[in-house]
């Protein structure tokens, strides 16, 4: 039986079962009532020469998106001390970069992220594609993690980006795991792609060494202006399925439910994490999408005795 297969078997069993199993891994390897908070904060707005399909902060894609310069480090210290002081332990920095160039810029980021892992909070980035020596420079500054998704299978890809191929994904994050710097890759769902793509998609996560320690599940956020503003949404049973799936073959990896949560009932935001999700993003904004309130998360974890994870 081959590998891809054998995901199949996990995905497209009885859901009862599907989801007795990811939840008895979870508690294997996790506190089952701890959600991990995270922050993302856009420190680069706009302007993205990439034409990825979902994106409206792409150059390509006529979102009325207002362009916004990075941000200073005071602004960024400011943010995290806030989200420090909201519960957050994890704090993410994004720039809408293709790839990182050094010079100036590069030189403020990296002041940022020594300035973020010094209140004691772990410090993810993502820029866009690296080169080795940069993620070096990167752990030096005491970089946690760096994510960069595939964001779907290999042979949906191309239906959705053509500016950046797969292999220069892989690339990018070849050189995180090389300078030692844990991986955050996910992707997205509901851009069109089948659930075959979906299990592609972890098949190819899985084949990744060392396997990632963070993988975002993203559900596409309509935005009027790009090409998939009128796809469908995911269907909640199969976010579910996908979750559970990714706990099942990535026990200690830390599932995190990422964009589309405004769009989720409460009931199966529950579910997600009953799959095995095991941490959100915390905050009004996802970059540039909306995102539910801290009080509604504080509220949606209380009613199920549920609790946000301490710092380590």
């Amino acid at each position: 039986m081959t590998r891809l297969n054998q995901i199949a078997d996990v995905y497209y069993q009885p859901l009862p079962d599907l989801l007795f199993e990811a939840q008895r891994l979870h508690r294997e390897h996790h506190d089952p009532r701890e959600v991990q908070l995270c922050t993302l904060s856009s420190i680069k707005t706009g302007l993205c020469p990439e034409d990825c399909a979902y994106c409206s902060q792409s150059v390509h894609n006529q979102t009325g998106l207002t362009p916004q310069p990075l941000t200073s480090v005071e602004t960024v210290l400011v943010e995290a001390r806030a989200a420090k002081a909201s519960g957050s332990t994890r704090f993410c920095m994004g720039a809408a970069w293709r790839e990182v160039k050094d010079g100036p810029l590069f030189e403020q980021v990296l002041e940022m992220v020594q300035g973020v892992a010094a209140l004691e909070l772990e410090v993810c980035c993502t820029l866009g594609m690296l080169k080795p020596h940069q993620a070096e420079r990167l752990k030096a500054a005491g970089l946690t993690a760096y994510n960069h998704n595939l964001d779907t299978s290999p042979a949906y890809y191309p239906q959705v980006i053509t500016t950046r191929t797969y292999q220069d994904r892989l690339e990018t994050i070849r050189a995180v795991s090389d300078a030692g710097i844990s991986v955050c890759c996910g992707g997205i769902l509901g851009m069109g792609e089948s659930v075959q793509d979906r299990l592609d998609l972890l098949e190819v996560l899985l084949g990744l060494n060392p396997p990632p320690e963070s993988i975002p599940i993203n559900c596409w956020v309509p935005v009027a202006g790009t090409p998939l503003e009128g796809t469908p949404p995911v269907e909640p049973v199969e976010l579910v399925r996908i979750i559970a799936t990714a706990r099942i073959l990535f026990p200690a990896a830390m599932v995190r439910l990422s964009a589309g949560r405004l769009q989720m009932s409460d009931e199966l935001q529950t579910l997600c994490f009953l799959a095995g999700a095991n941490s959100i993003f915390s905050g009004p904004r996802l970059l540039t999408t909306a995102n539910p309130e801290r009080s509604r998360d504080e509220q949606l974890l209380g009613r199920l005795g549920m609790k946000a994870r301490a710092n380590r």
